[in-house]
């Protein structure tokens, strides 16, 4: 541990010594830019524009978003918004936005896609989504048009090592893959460990793919206690009043998977940082102990039709809950505001147990 966090200082030393004057960051931001990789859980409209039927492009999705249904997955703002806001950036725009170039760049794009996953396949009977392979092509079609508005080739290097990279992925590779064994083979070719193994080895490429044009800041978020969402409640796997503990386990070896793998990346790599984001511990912690945070529903979506609201996800026909803030889940997948609220301030400010090896206030200091 003392050894790691020398690194992560001397990396500090460096980065800030090479700072230039060139900035292009919003006035007041910590950043220059933010880049964003997932799925649902931090799209904010990709799939608008794609054959998809993975979309919250309606309301009661938005229904306290200042812009109403954007395609957020929320019934507001989602954990990237809020991110935004603590580090001094404007909303960062969707990748499918039309008429996204130039200028508009400069302060990030978010390229996640609901239903996407860390494999090719995941959520393919969803219809259209941007994987994480597609993803990366995306950031590196974006890469030749920052050049040009940044303009010096110094100040455009600087720009990419002193932005964020926050990763979001994993939940759809289990929630719209492994656990689907009618549509998918994956839990009959490999054993659990097996299966994280391979999600590990393919998020491994694309991060060193993202590193190799230049990117050096990396938030990767652990996936959340997927047995505990509506959607794993309303399958009838676990006693009333449970999460379904296998499920949990599964991912509790991705996110085992993934801490040491940032380990490795920050000894391998020299002069990036990467980040390890404690979703299941922080999620786990509002499930456990909800009252301290002001909810009192763990159970059951805030909007959704049948068991818990759970088994057909918010749809325009369904009558969302009023008493949003006291609820956890939004829909049968997703967060509510509230608690997108909370996790981002413990990325933010959170201690080495809800980010590792420094918060996201500490990584955008270096």
């Amino acid at each position: 541990m003392m050894m790691l966090m020398m690194f992560v200082g001397l990396v500090l030393m460096v980065m800030q010594s090479s700072i230039t004057s060139g900035d292009q960051a919003s006035i007041g931001a910590q950043v220059p830019a933010m880049f964003v990789f997932g799925d649902s859980l931090v799209d904010d409209g990709n799939n608008n524009y794609l054959a998809s039927i993975a979309k919250a492009n309606y309301y009661p999705y938005g229904i306290d978003f200042f812009q109403g249904p954007t395609g957020r997955f929320s019934n507001g703002k989602t954990v990237i918004d809020f991110l935004c806001e603590l580090l001094g950036l404007p909303y960062i725009p969707a990748y499918t936005t039309p008429g996204l170039n130039g200028t508009r760049l400069i302060n990030g794009v978010n390229y996640a896609s609901a239903a996407a996953g860390i494999l090719e396949e995941t959520g393919l009977y969803l219809g259209d989504r941007f994987s994480l392979d597609q993803q990366v092509l995306n950031f590196e079609n974006n890469l030749n048009d920052l050049r040009q508005v940044i303009g010096d080739a110094g100040n455009f290097t600087q720009y990419l090592v002193r932005s964020i990279a926050v990763m979001v992925l994993g939940s759809n590779d289990y929630i719209n893959n492994y656990l689907l064994p009618s549509l998918y083979r994956s839990s009959y070719i490999y054993n659990t460990q097996e299966y994280a193994n391979l999600l590990l080895n393919h998020y491994t490429r694309q991060l060193l793919a993202l590193h190799s044009v230049g990117l050096r800041k990396f938030l990767l978020a652990g996936i959340g206690p997927l047995g505990c969402i509506p959607n794993q409640r309303a399958t009838g796997f676990a006693p009333p009043d449970r999460c379904v503990s296998q499920v949990n386990a599964m991912v509790g070896l991705f996110n085992v998977g993934l801490r040491n793998l940032v380990q490795q990346l920050n000894t391998n790599h020299p002069g990036a940082v990467f980040v390890y984001g404690n979703t299941y511990g922080a999620l786990g912690d509002l499930l456990n102990n909800p009252r301290n945070y002001g909810f009192s529903v763990v159970d059951r979506a805030c909007c959704g039709l049948g068991r818990d609201r759970a088994q057909i996800t918010c749809v325009p026909i369904s009558t969302p809950c009023s008493n949003r803030r006291e609820y956890v889940f939004w829909d049968a997948f997703h967060p509510t505001e509230a608690v997108n609220r909370i996790l981002a301030e413990r990325a933010f400010r959170g201690s080495t147990n809800d980010c590792y090896p420094v918060n996201v206030q500490q990584l955008a200091q270096i």
